[in-house]
């Protein structure tokens, strides 16, 4: 049974180099039709130190908000005893990692390489394969945690976005869900048992696991949960008790963890009698144990999916035809011809042909004026700050009309605060791009032919985006310094009439400085940076569309061609 684990892990790796993760790819059911336990739950359900103390190691990025921000396909081999435990990614294929911590680490930076340092996410998954004497055969995928509301730099779709991420891969019938759900909250609303039931009304592809049992309110137990009785489920539940934020700080090992779980359900009154089926070693037996007789009942179906697939292939090979040509001048007609059609699937998207473009409008006309929205300016415009600001601007000498100096130093403070949202936008728009050129490229055939061709185009068309970002940055940037440096000159020209309509010029410097008078500073101030606001929610889109859309669209392979007659053609074709 152990062979057929990994025979599956094997397969799943094969799919994502193809492209084939659970959407639209080369091969979009092979991915579908391998069981697989995806694990799903709520922020701060403990869902990471489930996982964490299922393989007995620390090795999961850890901080507020969402953390994981793309699916983790965690696959674990059991080794020989006394074996030197190591972990491999997929996308590092020749580098072994003995230090967990790197591993943290490096998850963190590739999920910043596909998303960005934003806290956007992406469905294209992270593999992870731990070699360790202390774990069970079991592949397992880490999916991000379930929220209700969006923190900032996101966009207000996260929540959805998540949830639909989360039901595109437990929704599949061969998807065996795990839903983590904490015991000191209402099972009721648990996000977990909530989507899961959705999606499997009869509990049958459901395992349900409880945590933090041992930090429920004194006087209360969960035994009616764990017994099946307060929400009933095809298979038993299982409790586990994780290390607590201070066992962390403290790096308590993994081994003296599940040493104190153990004791703690075979000690406690309510719960010895269920001891033998709770804790953490208990759950990695179970999960293996139940992935092993699903896919041995699958295995009839994913040997005929895995013939017809080979069938089609075959089938298209034949309709390719010829091979290529032997000349390099042959070659690199059939480099441009390839390279021309992914750029044209890539425009395609842009332009409404496909899917995927009307993401862009989105962040103009949702994203960027809500962060604009969302721009506090009470510090900047509070009564002390304004005072501040005046005083010191007038110097040794009062102004004599209306603080000039005053009012620049204090609509230039407020308005560098917008830079904020302008970056965002610009980022927002790369991670999109991004996102587009998968797609092209997965939409585009021809590039599956030839894999070294594949990563080539791909590695330069990100490369290309990352440039245009940068010149988008830059040139946002600009527009909102721009306005700091130079304001608006009627909006000064109206401020002696201002002055006329509230009292005399010859009045004293201590009538000047008065609440009344520097409220009336403070609301004229706000009406110059909300009238700067609405000029750069339109100016804005517009930069980042002439520096990235429109040269991503325009130049985005340029520069690959520029260099394409460094590279060997003949083994860019391979």
């Amino acid at each position: 049974m152990d062979n057929l684990i990994s025979l599956v892990n094997k397969i799943q790796r094969a799919c994502t180099a193809l492209g084939d993760h659970g959407e639209a790819s080369a091969l979009p059911t092979l991915w579908d039709s391998l069981p697989a336990i995806a694990v799903v739950g709520g922020q701060s359900s403990g869902k990471s130190s489930v996982l964490e103390s299922i393989v007995g190691k620390d090795f999961l990025p850890r901080g507020s908000g969402i953390v994981t921000r793309r699916p983790l396909v965690l696959q674990l081999h059991k080794s020989d005893e006394g074996s030197r435990e190591y972990a491999e990614f997929l996308h590092l294929p020749r580098k072994r990692f003995t230090d967990f911590a790197a591993v943290r680490k490096e998850i963190q930076d590739e999920t910043d390489r596909e998303t960005g340092r934003t806290k956007q996410i992406s469905s294209v998954p992270i593999h992870l394969s731990i070699y360790s004497p202390n774990v069970v055969n079991l592949t397992l995928i880490d999916l991000p945690g379930l929220t209700k509301v969006a923190v900032e730099g996101q966009p207000e779709s996260i929540v959805q976005d998540i949830e639909n991420m989360v039901r595109s891969y437990i929704e599949k019938p061969n998807c065996i869900i795990l839903a983590i759900s904490p015991a000191n909250q209402d099972l009721a609303t648990s996000d977990a048992i909530k989507i899961s039931r959705e999606v499997d009304p009869t509990g049958e592809r459901t395992l349900g696991v409880l945590t933090k049992i041992d930090l429920m309110d004194k006087g209360t137990d969960a035994v009616d949960i764990l017994e099946g009785k307060s929400y009933r489920l095809k298979f038993p539940w299982v409790g586990v008790v994780n290390r607590s934020q201070a066992d962390i700080n403290k790096n308590v090992d993994m081994i003296a963890a599940r040493r104190r779980e153990r004791e703690y359900f075979s000690s406690t009154p309510e719960y010895r009698h269920l001891a033998h089926r709770m804790g953490s070693e208990h759950l990695a037996k179970m999960l293996s144990k139940h992935l092993e007789t699903v896919i041995k009942s699958r295995i009839p179906g994913i040997q005929s999916l895995i013939n017809k697939t080979i069938a089609e292939l075959e089938t298209e090979l034949s309709r390719l035809g010829k091979p290529i040509a032997a000349d390099a001048g042959g070659k690199l007609y059939t480099i441009m011809e390839i390279c021309r059609l992914f750029d044209q699937n890539f425009r395609e998207h842009l332009d409404g042909v496909r899917t995927g473009g009307d993401k862009v409008y989105n962040v103009f006309d949702n994203q960027l004026p809500a962060a604009l929205k969302r721009l506090q300016f009470d510090r900047q415009l509070s009564m002390e700050n304004i005072r501040k600001l005046i005083t010191e601007a007038d110097g040794y000498q009062p102004h004599l009309i209306a603080p000039e100096q005053g009012y620049r130093r204090l609509i230039e403070s407020t308005l560098v605060t917008i830079r904020g949202p302008a970056e965002a936008a610009v980022d927002a728009t790369h991670s999109i791009l991004k996102d587009l050129v998968h797609k092209a490229m997965s939409e585009t055939p021809e590039l599956k032919q030839y894999p070294a061709l594949r990563v080539e185009v791909g590695n330069a068309a990100i490369e290309s985006l990352e440039r245009m970002r940068d010149q988008s940055k830059k040139a946002t940037l600009q527009l909102v310094d721009m306005e700091c440096c130079y304001l608006t000159v009627e909006f000064f020209r109206k401020l002696p009439q201002d002055v006329d309509k509230g009292g005399s010029a010859t009045q004293s410097i201590f009538d000047r400085y008065n609440d009344s008078y520097l409220r009336r500073i403070g609301s004229t101030v706000l009406s110059y940076v909300n009238m700067v606001c609405a000029t750069l929610r339109h100016s804005i889109p517009k930069s980042i569309v002439y520096c990235q859309v429109r040269e991503a669209k325009r130049s985005l392979l340029d520069f690959f061609y520029t260099e394409l007659g460094k590279l060997e053609v003949r083994n860019v074709l391979s």
